[in-house]
Order: structure tokens, then sequence, then C-alpha cells
């Protein structure tokens, strides 16, 4: 069984020589002008959108190859699952008004937008991610494994970004991955 901790951490450090096999599940989404414009929305704290979904569908490779599901559907609604473009912090004109119930049917019209072929488990990927805030859970074990690592992942990122303990506990967690890969 993997560490979510040491995997969450080592998503901040992505990259595609290194990490061959994940990006060839996903690099025309990630490369999508679509995608790359998430950069400029904060996720939680100061995680932008981009890394808060690279951090999931990382965790979710992870997650989709110990539990035997279907890593390339998993990955794929993975980094489809909060595709929309607004920033969920600024709720003045009340256009984001119940945000954590709604962004999954906003992300799933963008991400069909984007790709025409999506699967049925990509899109219940996308749809049930916010389980179990929203009633309904995933259909498919690819939906849960993406729920979990989505949740996990946002805990953490709030976690450093409220308390300094945490915080310089991922620094420190970083500079370590960041050794023992010679970078």
């Amino acid at each position: 069984m993997f560490n979510r901790y040491d995997a969450w951490v080592r998503s901040f450090l992505l990259d595609r020589e290194r990490d061959r096999e994940f990006f060839s599940y996903i690099d025309d989404l990630y490369d999508s002008e679509e995608f790359q414009s998430m950069h400029q929305y904060i996720q939680h704290g100061e995680i932008d959108r981009v890394q808060h979904i690279m951090s999931v569908t990382y965790l979710s490779y992870l997650g989709a190859k110990e539990r035997g599901a279907d890593v390339r559907q998993t990955l794929r609604g993975a980094i489809l699952h909060d595709l929309f473009y607004y920033d969920w912090h600024v709720a003045g004109d009340g256009t984001h008004r119940l945000h954590g119930y709604r962004h999954p049917g906003f992300a799933l019209k963008n991400a069909k937008r984007l790709n025409p072929d999506i699967t049925e488990i990509e899109q219940n990927v996308i749809k049930r991610h916010m389980w179990p805030l929203t009633p309904t859970p995933p259909k498919y074990k690819e939906g849960l494994i993406v729920s979990m690592a989505d949740k996990y992942c946002a805990a953490q990122e709030v976690l450093i970004d409220r308390f300094a303990s945490q915080k310089a506990k991922f620094r420190e967690a970083l500079a370590k991955e960041k050794k023992e890969l010679g970078i």
C-alpha cells in the first residue's frame, strides 16, 4: 500500500520524463489550453487548481493501480473533475452559491466539450467526485478512488494553509523528495 502523504508530496514534482507512464494517460488533456488556463485559479490556500487536480490525479493513479481499477479511465476522469472556469471563492454575485454541490455538473459539461469521447465511467468520476457531500455515491470503483483522493488532497492543502507546523512538514518532505529525485 502506498503512503498517501508521500505520494501527495511527490505530486508536486511530477515530470514528463520521470513520470512517462502517468502522463501517457492524460497528456492530451494536460496540454490543452482549457486545462492550463486553470493555473489562474486558487483552489485551497496557495495551491492553484492545476496543482490540486494533478495531486488528485496522481493519488488516483496509484490507487487505481493498487485496487485493480481501469487506470486510463480513472486518470482521465480525475484530471477533468474540477474543470470549471471561475474562482469559487468569489461569491459576490451569487453565481457560486452551493459551489460544492454544483461544480461537478459544470465540470462535466466542460469535460464533454473538451473530450467528446468521454466514457460513462469518466463521466461518473466527474459527476460523483464530491460524494459524500453530495448524496449519490460513485457508481464505479474508479469514481470512489478519485473521490477519496480529492478529499485527501483538499485536506492536506487546507492543513498547510492554516497551520505553520504542517507547512513546515510539507516543505521538509518536499526538500527530501527533491534530494531523492536528484532535482
